[in-house]
């Protein structure tokens, strides 16, 4: 059946009804007070959503120009920082912080593994001239499905008293909580087609007192992603750019729906289908790749004994009109990942695991008695609702 696919990838996510209705109108001019009332709104709305006093600014972008945007308004060429890696935009931070000029100390992790706070824990204790001026990792690595330890990093940042937090939250944000305020994080990145459940082109840069500080020193070259143009303009309701004015009009919406669910009720619904996701990977004899007690509540990373991850990504979409990620790089082919982020229900999640467990049947690849996969996925929902 045609026009019936459903996204279960970590991005782009599904859109609500209600989202792309409100898309649907006609744009109005972008320096309106008509337009100036949304992005008041707005405003307010993602600084509850990062739980904030802060400033968060809006930019038409994707998460990466949120994340460039944070470390060229906090930095300056030749400053030391430290990079967490265990994925593929852990690396690609190593690369935009080299890019810029940056001196970069990588710290590195295992594909599958999370970080290990104390690396950090212990170059930051070390650096007693306090030359590292940040710290830049990623919450959740959509590659591998890992949740990296953000909070306890961000206590070692902190102690450290000089370095910042520069943190990738693009697909933890608005999946679990992320107090930006209590856990004194310094810079949170973010983008519209996650936990926002939005289409793509809007970003979020969350910036505290330490980032500001930070960047009335930075020498590095921004002139769109010039962050003091945003912070001027949203003081006035307004932009600096002409903004992706119907993304605007979503935004509204989807943070309306988010704030009448909750935040403590978003973080639960995400941490249930992610412990029915993978309780049906389990019981369908499935490995989980990412450990389990370190999995993100955005994103589930399997690895499938002695058949193509691939292959089986084409048969459930072929067959069932349900979209799974791939692995990138070298595990291209080892792994697929469910995503279970934003406007996804328990209906998403059991046809997923259902179809998932008929086709490795068909195959003649599934690992356990046909029904076990289902059963505990169902188990899971009806027990946590």
């Amino acid at each position: 059946m045609q026009d019936k696919l459903n996204l279960m990838i970590p991005g782009p996510t599904p859109v609500p009804e209600n989202v792309l209705r409100c898309m649907s109108k006609h744009p109005i001019g972008h320096r309106s007070g008509e337009f100036q009332a949304i992005v008041k709104k707005t405003t307010e709305q993602l600084k509850w959503l990062h739980q904030t006093r802060s400033d968060v600014l809006t930019i038409t972008g994707s998460g990466t120009a949120a994340m460039e945007a944070g470390i060229v308004n906090t930095l300056s060429k030749g400053d030391k920082v430290l990079c967490g890696d265990n994925g593929k935009f852990g690396e690609r931070w190593v690369k935009v912080s080299k890019a810029y000029g940056l001196n970069v100390k990588v710290i590195k992790g295992e594909w599958g593994k999370p970080l290990h706070p104390n690396q950090f824990k212990k170059l930051l204790e070390e650096d007693t001239n306090k030359e590292i001026k940040a710290v830049i990792l990623t919450h959740s690595e959509t590659s591998t499905g890992v949740l990296n330890d953000l909070q306890t990093i961000s206590k070692y940042v902190k102690n450290h008293g000089k370095a910042i937090t520069i943190a990738d939250c693009v697909t933890s944000l608005g999946a679990c909580n992320i107090p930006m305020d209590e856990w004194g994080i310094d810079v949170i990145a973010s983008g519209s087609q996650k936990g926002y459940m939005i289409p793509p082109g809007l970003s979020f840069v969350a910036m505290g007192e330490r980032a500001w500080e930070a960047n009335s020193h930075s020498d590095l070259p921004k002139f769109y992603l010039d962050l003091k143009q945003y912070l001027k303009t949203v003081n006035n309701d307004s932009n600096p750019f002409t903004p992706a004015i119907n993304l605007y009009f979503a935004l509204e919406a989807s943070l309306s729906m988010m704030q009448t669910e909750g935040l403590n009720n978003i973080f639960k619904r995400h941490t249930r289908h992610q412990i029915a996701t993978q309780a049906g990977m389990k019981g369908m004899g499935l490995p989980l790749f990412a450990e389990e007690n370190h999995g993100s509540p955005a994103i589930t990373a399997v690895m499938p004994k002695n058949i193509d991850a691939e292959i089986i990504r084409k048969s459930i979409k072929d067959d069932f009109d349900i979209l799974l990620a791939g692995g990138q790089d070298h595990l291209k082919g080892k792994i697929f990942r469910i995503g279970h982020l934003g406007f996804v229900n328990d209906r998403d999640i059991i046809s997923v695991v259902g179809a998932l467990e008929s086709t490795l049947h068909n195959m003649g690849k599934l690992q356990s008695p046909i029904g076990q996969g289902i059963s505990a996925t169902i188990a899971v929902l009806n027990d946590q609702q």
